[in-house]
Formats: C-alpha cells, structure tokens, sequence
C-alpha cells in the first residue's frame, strides 16, 4: 500500500462500485494512477450488492458467470490470480427450462447431449441448431472479440463495421435470426430469450446478441463460491493492492465542471473533491441528467435521453425456506403462457400483465453455504415494465409476489407456502431509488440496433473533457461479460497516469 501523503499520481475518482466501476479502478491502479472509488451504497457492489436476512445470503442481482477470463485478465494485470481470491466451478448443465406445457429443456457444455435435448423436442431441428451454433460462432469472432472492447467515439469504425453488420444480419432481431434456424416454437423461445439477461426484447434487440450461444458453448456458465458478492470482494482487495481506495455511504451530487473539463465531484453533503479525470458507473442516463444537470450538454440532452428507449425493469423475491428442493437445479427458466404477447407487454405497451415468465435462482443447489443447514436460498426474478409504466408498486408489490408464489407451488416448488422463513422483495422502484436508473430499468438503455455502439453514450464523454463512462448504459452493453469490458475500452481513451 502507498503512502498517500507522498502518493503524487494523478487522481481518478470512480463514481459507483458496481463491476464496471470495481473493474475500472482495477484497471487505472494498474495505469498509474491515485484511484478513488465512491459509492451511496453501505457495501460495494451496485447491482450485484448482497443481502444477509435471517442466517441467508442472497446476490442482489447477477448470477451467471459466462466469460471468466474477462475477470481473469483483471487479476493478471495485477501480477495475481483469480483463483488467489476467488473459487469460480462450473455448472452442467447451465440451466433449465420449464415450458408453460410442462416439458423441459436442459442446456449441456457437451454438444452430443445438446443435440439430443434438441431432438427429444424437435428432431427436424437438430440440423439447424447446428447451424444456428455456427452462426452464432460467426457473429462473437466480430461482435465480442473484435468490437466490445472498442471504444466507439469514432465515426470511421462505425462505418467499418457496417459491412459486418448487413453480412451477420445485425439488422434482425435476435427472434426473427433464430426462428431461422428452429421450427419449433419451443426452440424458437429457448434459443431467443437471452437478451432478457441485459435487458433487451427478443423481439427488437439486434441479432448481435446471438453471440451470447457460443459465449456459453466457448466458456462454459459458472458460479462463484460464496455468491458473486465473492468477485466483489475479490475485485475490491484488487483496488486495494494497487494503492487504490473505496469510500462507501458517499453519494455524488453534482459532476463539476471547469472550461468543459471534469476537474471532480460534489457529495451531497457539500464536501467537494478534486480529481484529474472522473469515470462514472453510474446509470448514463443519470449521469447526464442529473450529474451533469447544470452542464449545456449537445448530444445527450434531456430531451434526447426522454425519447430514448429504456430497459424493462425488474421484480425480485428474495426468498429462502425451512427446507430443501433437491429436485430444482441451480438455474431455471420458468415460462409462462405467452412469449411474443408478454413481451410486448413489457416493453411497448408497459402494462404489467397477470402471466409471466420467471427466473428462479436457487445457489444453494451448488452452495449450501449460502443457507442454514436444511435449508435452501432462493431468488425469483421476473421482467417487468419500468416506470413510464404508472403501475403503482406499493399496491401491485404483494399481490404480484403472492402471484408468483402460487406459480412457483403449483410448477416446482410443492408445498412452497408452508415453509418460507424469510422474504425481501424489489421492485422498479428500487432500481429508481436505490441505484439511481432512470425510470427504474433495470439495465439503463435497450440494446436496440440504434442504442448500441456509436449509437450509446460514449465510454469517452461527448460532453465533457476528462469524463469516461463504464457500465450497462454505455458500449457494450449490460451483462457481466458487457460491463467489465467496458472498462476495458478505458485503455485505449484515457491516458497513462504520470506522477507529478
């Protein structure tokens, strides 16, 4: 650890402890500079902040680790080891799905087992999800390796990609590329959700995302032992070692700004500190909106960010309960009735509707660590409108909740009301309050053709000398693969760290 007093490199202050903000600070430490972390939060972590209730232990928000070696380089960087901190294991198979029809759906590492859970459903299929596979292999060699960690605040790379994105189809939605491929109206849903994973609809998000199949068949889906609060605090002894700092119950107020520069922050309390360059992981269109309110901003104005299209927004139940259900795997996708219907629900029409489709989370399935012996931890997470909506979660928050318990009793989790012993719920609300996204979306801009790359706020500001943006509002997007890269691309904008 350095001296602070006789530490003379030059200051960033990071604005959020979330992944895009830990790995930031990562990544400036090791670039030469004096790193500062703030956060309003009492614990480290944003979205993926940790709750403890009752003897339970549940991950506020991410769950599936798909692309360990973007955590990896992090740590190599630092002349360390991932595994010196953090214990990530596999998971096979990735997860399951439970169709509204009752039948199932098991996604395996090994393709030979994928094919046959292809054709148990659909054998007129197994030669098209082939196919689909290597399309999507096509898609991540330019979508993931070549542009995410791209900074895209240049014309000329955007007008390069174009060729790219008419010969991958980039311009189809990821339904309309993998209904392609599968017949199958099951398959077709299996295949499409994962943009619901970063916050996008099926139906609209660029058929780039069709990169996440390989993603998973290339890395495999993992856990992190302890929860994934355990790469929080691994990413924060990483801060540490390179003589960086965390200030947690530390809100910014105000982004201050001298002759168009970021020269630092003001808290909400008054304190002002000074930096040479500040990065924020905060929600972009916060940051602009807000932190930046008294700036006279020419692209990301506020009635620009008032027309854009915002993420669905999420409902959770943290639940855990006096008994074990040995027979639920780690991760379960649980479908309702409509797919195309409540999707448009969700993000056009933004009425919330009486069915939905459920992510049922239960880690103690690979770690019983995270519950009192006997007993099972578990999440539910279903996508919801955000608040342009006008639903009004403090009459609709127990009703929707009590909705989902009679689901989840009735599909796999028998005799579910007779043994929860303890229960925590968050709502759009939250997302709006708690961690300052605008309409409470739940991974801030929709990845839509024209909301991504140059099309998203810029990792180098527009709007201010000396202000870098990481996180799921900026490029690449949400997920955890999305916003450590993001903090990737801080090395090719913002410049070495020289001691004064």
């Amino acid at each position: 650890m350095l001296d602070r007093v006789h530490d003379r490199r030059p200051h960033a202050l990071v604005i959020g402890a979330g992944f895009g903000g830990l790995a930031a600070a990562v990544r400036l430490g090791v670039r030469g500079y004096r790193v500062s972390v703030l956060d309003r939060l009492d614990a480290p972590g944003g979205r993926a902040y940790v709750h403890r209730q009752d003897g339970f232990t549940f991950d506020a928000g991410p769950t599936i680790v798909t692309a360990p070696h973007v955590f990896e380089e992090l740590w190599q960087l630092c002349g360390r080891r991932l595994a010196d901190d953090v214990e990530l294991r596999s998971l096979d198979p990735f997860y399951r799905i439970r169709f509204d029809d009752g039948q199932t759906l098991d996604f395996f590492a090994d393709p030979a087992r994928m094919r046959a859970e292809v054709a148990r459903l659909a054998p007129g299929d197994v030669e098209g999800f082939d196919r689909y596979l290597a399309t999507s292999a096509r898609i991540y060699a330019v979508a993931f390796e070549q542009l995410a960690a791209r900074a895209f605040h240049r014309l000329p790379l955007l007008a390069r990609c174009a060729f790219d994105l008419v010969r991958l189809g980039g311009y189809r939605s990821v339904y309309d590329t993998v209904s392609r491929y599968f017949r199958n109206d099951h398959l077709r849903i299996a295949f499409s959700f994962h943009p619901l994973l970063i916050g996008g609809n099926p139906l609209t998000t660029t058929a780039y995302y069709c990169l996440i199949a390989h993603l998973e068949r290339q890395f495999g889906v993992h856990y992190a032992v302890g929860g994934t609060g355990a790469l929080v605090k691994g990413l924060t002894r990483l801060i540490e070692h390179t003589g960086g700092s965390l200030r947690l119950s530390s809100e910014v107020d105000e982004i201050r700004v001298v002759d168009g520069r970021a020269v630092g922050v003001r808290l909400t309390g008054g304190e002002v500190i000074d930096a040479d360059i500040v990065v924020s992981n905060a929600d972009a269109a916060f940051t602009y909106r807000h932190l930046l309110r008294h700036v006279r901003r020419r692209r990301w104005t506020d009635p620009k960010l008032a027309r854009s299209n915002y993420s669905m927004s999420l409902f959770v139940w943290y639940f855990g309960t006096s008994r074990r259900f040995e027979s639920v795997p780690h991760h379960t996708m649980v479908l309702g009735p409509r797919y195309r219907g409540l999707l448009r629900d969700i993000f056009t029409r933004k009425v919330l509707a009486e069915d939905f489709s459920l992510y049922l989370h239960r880690p103690t399935a690979s770690d019983p660590s995270l519950a009192p012996a006997g007993c099972d931890a578990f999440y539910v997470l279903s996508p919801v409108p955000h608040l342009a909506s006008g639903v009004d979660w403090q009459i609709e928050a127990e009703k929707y909740r009590a909705a989902i318990e009679r689901r989840l009793e009735e599909t796999l989790l028998p005799g579910l009301s007779g043994c929860i012993v303890t229960s925590k719920l968050m709502t759009p609300v939250d997302f709006r309050d708690r961690l300052r996204s605008d309409y409470g979306a739940a991974f801030s801009l929709e990845p839509q053709l024209f909301q991504s790359a140059w099309f998203r706020p810029h990792n180098r500001s527009e709007e201010v000398d000396g202000l870098y943006l990481v996180g799921a509002g900026t490029h690449p997007g949400a997920g955890l693969p999305g916003v450590v890269s993001s903090a990737r691309i801080l090395d090719e904008v913002v410049p070495l760290g020289v001691a004064r």
